[in-house]
């Protein structure tokens, strides 16, 4: 429950990403701030139903979620020099407590549990 929950707040921050940069375009970059902007809303809803997914016990909704936390691994890395360190902490934590969640033994034998009937 604590990496579905997560995964959500994950998902709403993207959210809220794709809504400020829609809110912030210019005639400049209009093409790249309306793709910027799908893509992080696209990205925010796949990431939402594999949140509401995992909450619900569904077992393939696992490897996405892992693989986001992964992606956000490597941004964590990037993210390390400069101002940008306590933002890098906090990506990298929050993608290693879900992934510790998703293959931590009570997870794994729910999930495994679901698939199996």
């Amino acid at each position: 429950m604590v990496a579905a929950s997560l995964t959500a707040v994950e998902a709403f921050v993207l959210a809220a990403l794709g809504v400020f940069e829609l809110a912030n375009l210019s005639s400049i970059r209009l093409t790249m701030g309306v793709t910027t902007s799908v893509f992080f809303l696209a990205a925010a809803a796949g990431l939402a139903w594999c949140a509401w997914s995992l909450w619900k016990v569904r077992r393939w909704a696992r490897g996405p979620v892992v693989m986001a936390q992964l992606i956000q691994l490597g941004l964590a890395w990037n993210l390390w020099a400069g101002e940008t360190k306590p933002l890098s902490v906090a990506l990298a934590v929050v993608a290693l407590v879900v992934i510790v969640g998703l293959v931590h033994r009570s997870s794994t034998e729910v999930l495994e549990r679901e698939s199996y009937g």
